[in-house]
């Protein structure tokens, strides 16, 4: 019943969801794939697969390490990573490549899904933190796929939606065969909505594991000096501000005119969480009075490097660099903290030993900045006014940020080792369900030798 009404509301809804898909620049391209149009280089592609959805940038990210790790264990399954987003897509192409292939996320549609999973066959389904979508899961369920959850989270939020559609969230969420959770609390809210005891396990945070990947990835993905870049000489100091959002920006940048005044080798890196919102945001800074530049107009070497001297901001515009420009900071501010959007990746910074700051809104990432803060790697501040004390402080006692990085960095290593949780875990459940259809092919086999003898 809660699928008839599902699909009749979705089916009504239609015109809404193509009008949202064109208006958002981010969602725009791939659409006919996203209705069901199948590219063809997944029509080519050896069968069957293994898919793995994963909405945007940062699901994307986080699961790179264990793509790495499963290319090489399951040679065999070309690997698909379906994402929404264009941003998704990039990080599919400039990181994944020769590793896996990128497609976009149909709509769920039951007609689109069923044509997708029909076409690409897929031997595992593997679902990126929360994206629960009924039509989808429904049919590769339908289709004996076995369906697995990686880097599981459900924040507050979306917990008490649910828990307004608890019937149908049960039917959803029982199509899971595994559900590998950030953490106990994480655990607990996905079994109250369904998923069976024995298919729950906490494996932690796969962003841990990202910074090995990155370390690697350094010198070949990042030949940029971002210090060299940005800063005019070994006196001045970087403050990088990531995944921000606006009214937490200008906390910052008020924060940062406070800075200035006593520490005017302080220059200031921001990093929008949307790259569309980067117009909107360079008028900003301009109205406050500081000289602002664009990280893409910016060349190494260059003879011109714009402003290089006295208090400045830099707006990061290019994708794929924030994890890397956060390594050159004394210190470090982690958006979406400041505001009720629930925060964004604490990890990136303190994988780099740098210290971290975040706000009150940590929804998302509370495990983490529970664990940063326990470990005196983090810093919860409460407004603006916080803000500025702290960066001042920290700056002035460049000691004790260090002291403080190093802690952030010393709780990051001691939860490593994620990827190799799931990928057991992921292992035990292909061998179960090699198990099962090796079970229900004797039956098969044995059923038709009945029918044979008995005609």
């Amino acid at each position: 019943m809660y699928y008839v009404i599902y699909n009749v509301l979705l089916v009504l809804a239609f015109p809404i969801i193509i009008g949202l898909l064109l208006t958002k620049k981010r969602s725009q391209r791939g659409l006919w794939c996203r209705l069901g149009a199948v590219p063809v280089e997944l029509r080519n592609l050896q069968k069957p697969v293994i898919w793995i959805h994963a909405v945007s940038l940062g699901e994307v990210a986080t699961i790179v390490p264990l793509l790495q790790a499963m290319k090489q264990q399951y040679p065999q399954w070309p690997l698909v990573v379906s994402t929404v987003t264009e941003t998704g897509r990039e990080v599919v192409i400039n990181r994944l490549e020769g590793v896996a292939v990128h497609c976009y996320a149909p709509v769920d549609f039951w007609w689109a899904v069923d044509r997708y999973i029909r076409i690409l066959q897929p031997r595992l389904f593997i679902l990126v933190e929360s994206e629960f979508w009924p039509n989808l899961l429904k049919n590769l369920q339908w289709h004996r796929v076995p369906i697995c959850l990686v880097n599981g989270r459900i924040s507050s939020r979306s917990f008490a939606r649910y828990r307004w559609v608890s019937g149908m969230m049960t039917q959803v969420l029982s199509c899971l065969d595994l559900a590998l959770m950030q953490s106990e609390h994480d655990a607990e809210r996905i079994g109250h909505l369904g998923v069976k005891p024995n298919a729950i396990h906490v494996t932690g945070n796969m962003k841990v594991d990202q910074g090995l990947e990155q370390g690697q990835a350094v010198n070949a993905h990042t030949p940029v000096s971002f210090r060299a870049l940005f800063t005019s000489h070994a006196g001045e100091v970087m403050i990088v501000a990531g995944s921000t959002h606006p009214q937490e920006e200008e906390c910052i940048l008020d924060a940062y005119r406070q800075v200035i005044a006593q520490h005017p080798q302080a220059v200031l890196v921001m990093a929008p969480r949307h790259i569309e919102r980067v117009a909107k945001l360079e008028q900003v800074i301009r109205q406050y009075g500081f000289s602002c530049i664009r990280r893409s107009h910016l060349v190494q070497d260059a003879g011109d490097r714009a402003v290089s001297h006295g208090p400045r901001v830099i707006v990061l515009d290019t994708r794929g660099e924030l994890a890397f420009v956060y390594r050159e900071a004394c210190v470090t501010f982690v958006g979406g903290t400041l505001v009720p959007v629930g925060g964004h990746n604490l990890l990136e910074p303190a994988q780099w030993g740098r210290p971290v700051l975040f706000g009150p809104y940590v929804d998302h990432c509370r495990d983490i900045a529970g664990r940063l803060l326990g470990a005196g790697g983090g810093i919860q501040i409460k407004n603006q006014g916080d803000l500025t004390f702290q960066l001042v402080r920290l700056i002035a006692h460049p000691s004790e940020a260090e002291e403080m990085g190093q802690r952030a960095l010393e709780m990051v290593r001691a939860h490593r080792g994620v990827v190799t949780r799931n990928l057991q875990w992921i292992n035990q459940l292909l061998e179960k369900d090699n198990s099962a259809l090796f079970s229900l092919s004797a039956k098969e086999s044995s059923s038709h030798k009945s029918q044979e003898v008995l005609r």
